[in-house]
């Protein structure tokens, strides 16, 4: 047996006994009423669920540790930026530090790039950025575990999360000598990104300019990144020399993705009568709009009042084979509440209730009372007791709600 079988066998060897030494400790925060041994996935679903009603720190940092997170898995990051959340809106900065230092200092399979990377940028979300820094250097100035660019990348990412573009400027300049790093298309990505959150768009021409120096080539994040923060800025002449240079320069020519956010800069500038038109030219040009498209426009069009072209792009949406997301149900049935069309947001709130998605309470209360003042009552009665029968634990404030309407 060579040397590294026999270390990856140790290790698997390891990891059970560590799991099922734990696993009764585990199983009692994270499904105390069961008694069948939880799948790693079914671990993390249950700690995102009880994490999401948590308040207090140290039962955060249990549930994190019962479920034996790690960056590897999808559930797990939403679960620890949940858990970081929580912890960093009620000030348990310490919390943080020892819970991540904790699990990176006990556990085999954390000692590594990746999971310092993925600390690097938590510590950035909870606004710890001088905690990021010291995780980079402890990891690059270390000889535990090899650091590569992609921590780089992330202490960048950590700035942007904290919103310290100063910080992320001098880093970008002098990380890369200091610890030997070459940086790569992501690097370039995350200093553009700074550049378009603080208002200095004009700056990504010179980083362009740099990357090509580099003998790096920019990607479609790249130029969306930089077209948005031209919009954001309203220079519109700008965005249109960014254009030029994509089909001039790279040979790149506008697809979807580039629409996307040409469509959504211009809705969130409360300009989506010019979106619109941009997105007949699209589709003239052959370029098949997505559910993403489609919702962007409803909800510029619902935000500036204009409910009837929402809901003719809605059915336009559904008619070409498009699929609406939830959260398009939900802006429209939202919107059309507020703007007193009661029988539209019914239709589309039935629909969407059939495929399983209720809007919020708040949404689902105008939509009752609002039926009730166009008469009809027996409608918003049967949504009521829909709601009852769907969530027991609110069937009190929906008798309140009940309780009100016209007899």
């Amino acid at each position: 047996m060579s040397l590294i079988t026999r270390l990856r066998h140790l290790n698997h060897h390891h990891r059970r006994f560590f799991s099922s030494s734990s696993s009764s400790s585990s199983q009692s925060i994270l499904s105390p009423d069961s008694t069948t041994p939880l799948t790693s996935k079914q671990k993390s679903r249950k700690a995102l669920t009880l994490l999401k009603s948590e308040t207090n720190p140290d039962r955060i940092v249990q549930i994190c540790r019962a479920a034996a997170l790690t960056p590897d898995s999808h559930l797990d990051r939403l679960a620890f930026s949940l858990a970081i959340s929580k912890l960093s809106e009620d000030n348990h900065f310490s919390t943080i530090h020892n819970l991540l230092e904790d699990l990176k200092n006990t556990r085999n399979d954390l000692k590594t790039e990746r999971f310092v990377s993925h600390s690097i940028v938590l510590y950035g979300q909870a606004n710890m950025l001088e905690h990021a820094i010291n995780a980079f250097k402890e990891l690059h100035e270390g000889k535990q575990i090899v650091g590569t660019v992609k921590s780089l990348n992330s202490l960048l990412f950590a700035c942007i999360l904290a919103k310290d573009y100063k910080r992320l400027k001098s880093i970008f300049v002098d990380y890369p000598r200091i610890y030997g790093l070459k940086p790569d298309l992501d690097t370039y990505n995350k200093v553009i990104k700074a550049f378009t959150e603080s208002g200095e768009s004009a700056s990504c021409f010179s980083v362009l300019a740099e990357m090509e120096r580099n003998s790096l080539t920019p990607n479609s994040l790249t130029f969306s990144t930089v077209i948005a923060g031209f919009y954001k800025e309203e220079k519109f002449d700008d965005v249109g020399k960014v254009l030029n240079l994509m089909k001039e320069k790279y040979g790149v020519y506008p697809g979807l993705s580039t629409y996307n956010v040409r469509i959504l800069s211009l809705c969130k500038l409360k300009r989506t009568a010019e979106a619109k038109a941009l997105f007949d030219g699209m589709c003239s040009a052959g370029i098949k709009p997505n559910s993403v498209t489609f919702e962007y426009l409803i909800t510029g069009f619902c935000k500036e009042g204009n409910c009837e072209e929402a809901k003719k792009l809605f059915k336009r949406m559904t008619n070409s084979g498009c699929k609406p997301l939830s959260s398009c149900y939900y802006t429209m049935v939202y919107f059309l509440c507020q703007g007193g069309c009661y029988e539209d947001a019914l239709s589309i709130c039935k629909e969407s209730i059939e495929k399983g998605w209720v809007p919020n309470f708040g949404t689902m209360k105008s939509l009752v009372q609002g039926l009730a003042k166009i008469s009809k009552v027996e409608e918003a009665k049967q949504i009521i007791g829909q709601m009852k029968e769907k969530y027991k634990a609110g069937a009190d404030l929906w008798t309140e709600v009940e309780a009100a309407l016209p007899q």
